[in-house]
């Protein structure tokens, strides 16, 4: 894909992500192309159909999240490495939690279709969470999927609640309470 063609298929992805998650999923694609500032051609030549779109937001949001998982130096703190990893992920799926609920009420089943993807960034954050267990760092009790559904059901609940900024400082505190005695002691 040239240069132009990969800025305007972001530039699509980018619109189209912040308009659903402001105005819902009805919004039309003409709409997205006029705020991405392409034609409407353009962006069916990258997404022809809706769904489509749909699904290559979600999924430019997961291979972005892989990316952040996958980029981990070894010579970095291991805690440190799973922590600003799990704050980047709640921070990205609290703002777009609303695109999220809204393409899920339209019946978009993206863990059918891209479940593989979905399987990878758990591994990516399992490498993650191992080392920081095996450098004594944060408990091993603990399991990813666990991890994970701590981090989600923060995001829920503080946008649940309103709270702002709640969602880092209940991340902290989930962050504090997988740390090991040691670690918390250090």
């Amino acid at each position: 894909m040239r240069a132009d063609a990969r800025r305007n298929r972001q530039r699509i992805l980018d619109a189209a992500a912040a308009t659903f998650a402001a105005e819902g999923i009805a919004v039309p694609v003409d709409e997205v192309a006029r705020r991405a500032g392409v034609g409407v051609g353009t962006l069916y030549r990258h997404f022809p159909t809706k769904e489509a779109l749909f699904e290559a937001i979600v999924i430019d949001r997961v291979d972005t999240l892989l990316a952040s998982a996958s980029v981990v130096d070894e010579s970095q703190d291991p805690a440190g490495a799973l922590f600003s990893f799990l704050a980047k992920m709640a921070g990205d799926v609290s703002s777009k939690h609303d695109l999220l609920d809204a393409l899920s009420r339209a019946g978009v089943e993206l863990k059918e279709r891209w479940g593989s993807k979905f399987d990878q960034l758990r591994a990516a954050i399992d490498v993650l969470r191992q080392r920081a267990v095996d450098g004594g760092a944060v408990r091993a009790d603990v399991g990813t999927d666990e991890l994970l559904s701590l981090v989600v059901g923060v995001c829920l609940g503080s946008k649940e609640i309103g709270a702002a900024h709640g969602c880092d400082r209940m991340l902290r505190v989930v962050c504090d309470g997988l740390r090991t005695r040691a670690a918390a002691e250090a």
